[in-house]
């Protein structure tokens, strides 16, 4: 039986250290383990550093933080002393890649986790680099690799910024171990084991729930559910064992008992089954852990980190989406099953935020990866269900939820005193939505403030179908209902969509046909996302194999003029601001779309993957580049 995380608090500090100076304070001699992250320190359980740091803390451990150090240089590493268990590494709430460039990789000019919004403090494969930091640092101590970096990266995966195959990051890092998913218990696990071993080493961190490492057959050969993935020479060789692969993993995580097994050169990556999730015992204490909800003081002189001011007064109410979208890392990272916390937690963390030197009355959120998703869940037992979505094509019967009592949550929470607004930011699944209009209609006249975020992303059958998403019937009487209601309650709300070009399956007549549609309705979109391959998912499978899951051949825009003229059919003059006129100057990087191209009239065919991981240089070289990111790739 899988152990609790729940522990008799121990006293924390306001703060977990960052420096020698802190841990002196502390008494500390040496911390029992150091977390590397490539965001700044923001004490609040959106980021999963700090909250891993306050889990492991609570259970004793001494916990430093080390947050986007100098990737040239161990010192900030070596003054904190040589952790006595491990030290864990994150790339952040963002993948590195992601971080740094743009759907036709340019480089982005900002970064949302760091002091002044400034790009450049992190590096780019920050796990890769960062084991690589802590191994010149503190040699042969283990190191932990997860958050979204790395968990999508456990096996053989496509790497858009490279146009290749990639080998399973944990052979690129020379971490000892990786940890996929929420990585509460895992990181506990470790912990413990390595703190009750007579020889602390790696070697005890194998067979871990929610892990992947370096073994052999042997590790998996008495194991009845085994999942043998292609191997990464096979995924080279034919480009449709990556879908095979995709929809393997895929199915591991959503059934939650089998191991899986992939040979890379003359080694085998183990996966083992997911970590067992949290109940709502264990998540009302992971969030009632004493966050400061605050930046680390040492960012005082430094600027505001964006990230923080707009998590700072939210609250998370679940884990988990049941949409399934074919192309988001929420359901292969947290699960489709659906995770919440009890009413009372919640309102105890509204009390404790009322504490805040900040805090002015509004709460920005109260929901999770959808808002209108707190205390569903699915009634079969898990492993039973052989859908890829609760909620496409339509609505599983077995999937339940109740909005009438999120409803009342939401409206307990503004009665409170001290809480003068509650909003929904967090964007709402809108096909679960319409199974109770009545509550629905409510939550528009009462709890949107403005505006409300919604994710159609396209309204092509073949596309939506391609993404997992809702026909567009649905979304169109959603769309009816929103105007009525907000004119019955006197309000001048607007939806805000979320769209996407260049999609896999996505054709330029699609995207005239989504023009054509957006154009009937008087919207001139701001801001499209034009797709990016991003690892793990089966989007990215469809986008490098050309096919969709079942094998049929999918138009796919892969070079970055067909990716270009698809996203111009939506946003003709990409990162300028429509409402400046044709001489008007270039919105700010703060409100441009994440996708701003190439200069209009420039045919952009070059792959740029930026700097070296290293730093050591910043020109685009074709050399070391290889071959253009435009050719197409032969399979077999």
């Amino acid at each position: 039986m899988t152990k609790s995380i729940i522990a008799k608090r121990q006293p924390q500090p306001q703060f977990l250290p960052m420096t020698r100076k802190e841990m002196d304070k502390l008494g500390w001699e040496r911390p029992d383990i150091i977390l590397v992250s490539g965001d700044s320190y923001i004490d609040h359980p959106s980021f999963g550093i700090p909250l891993l740091g306050r889990v492991l803390s609570a259970h004793g451990f001494k916990v430093a933080i080390v947050c986007q150090p100098d990737w040239n240089d161990p010192k900030a590493l070596e003054e904190l002393g040589r952790p006595r268990l491990y030290a864990g590494v994150s790339a952040g709430a963002l993948d590195s890649m992601v971080a740094h460039y743009t759907s036709f990789r340019k480089k982005r000019s900002d970064d949302a986790y760091t002091p002044g919004g400034k790009a450049g403090a992190r590096p780019n494969r920050a796990c890769i680099i960062y084991t690589n930091l802590i191994k010149k640092a503190f040699k042969g101590l283990p190191v932990i690799i997860g958050g979204i970096e790395a968990s999508l990266r456990r096996i053989s995966h496509y790497d858009f910024w490279t146009d290749k195959i990639r080998k399973p990051i944990l052979m690129d890092s020379k971490a000892d171990l990786l940890v996929y998913g929420m990585g509460e218990r895992a990181m506990l696990d470790a912990a413990l084991r390595l703190s009750e071993a007579e020889e602390p080493s790696a070697a005890v961190l194998k067979e871990i729930p929610g892990t992947a490492f370096m073994g052999s057959p042997e590790d998996v050969a008495s194991e009845p559910e085994l999942i043998e993935l292609p191997s990464h020479q096979e995924i080279v060789d034919e480009s449709n064992q990556l879908m095979t692969a995709t929809l393997a993993l895929e199915e591991q995580v959503h059934f939650g008992d089998s191991w899986a097994i992939q040979p890379v050169d003359n080694r085998h990556v183990i996966i083992t089954p997911p970590s067992q999730y949290l109940s709502t015992e264990e998540l009302d204490w992971l969030y009632s852990l004493p966050y400061a909800r605050l930046p680390h003081p040492i960012y005082k002189d430094k600027g505001r980190i964006p990230a923080a001011d707009m998590i700072e007064f939210s609250i998370t109410s679940h884990r988990g989406c049941g949409g399934g979208c074919s192309f988001c890392s929420i359901a292969m990272h947290q699960g489709r099953h659906i995770r919440s916390r009890s009413r009372k937690s919640i309102m105890d963390e509204l009390k404790r935020m009322q504490e805040h030197p900040d805090f002015r009355g509004s709460v920005s959120d109260i929901g999770g990866p959808s808002a209108n998703m707190w205390n569903a869940n699915c009634t079969l037992e898990r492993g039973k269900c052989k859908r890829k979505s609760c909620l496409v094509p339509k609505v599983c019967p077995n999937f339940k939820y109740d909005q009438k009592a999120n409803l009342k949550l939401l409206r307990d929470a503004q009665k409170m005193d001290g809480i003068k607004h509650v909003r929904v930011a967090s964007g709402v699944r809108y096909d679960l939505g319409q199974k109770d209009k009545t509550s629905l209609k409510d939550i528009f006249k009462e709890f949107v403030g403005g505006q409300l975020k919604v994710a159609p992303e396209h309204i092509a059958p073949s596309v939506l179908k391609h993404m997992r998403k809702p026909d567009l019937p649905i979304f169109e009487s959603f769309l009816e209902m929103f105007a009525a209601e907000s004119k019955k309650a006197g309000k001048e709300q607007y939806v805000i969509p979320y769209l996407m070009s260049a999609f896999p399956g996505c054709t330029d007549n699609d995207m005239r046909h989504l023009a054509s549609w957006l154009a009937a309705r008087g919207w001139k979109p701001r801001q499209v996302q034009c797709f990016i391959p991003t690892p793990g998912t089966v989007a990215t499978a469809m986008f490098y194999c050309e096919t969709d899951p079942a094998g049929n051949k999918i138009y796919v825009a892969k070079t970055d003029a067909q990716r270009l003229k698809q996203h111009r059919i939506l946003i003709p003059d990409p990162g300028r601001d429509p409402r400046a006129g044709k001489q008007g100057k270039k919105r700010p990087p703060s409100e441009r779309a994440q996708d701003s191209s190439p200069k209009k009239g420039k045919k952009s065919t070059k792959r740029y993957d930026g700097p070296k991981a290293s730093g050591e240089s910043k020109k685009f070289n074709r050399k070391d580049d290889g071959k253009r990111f435009t050719k197409k790739k032969k399979t077999k």
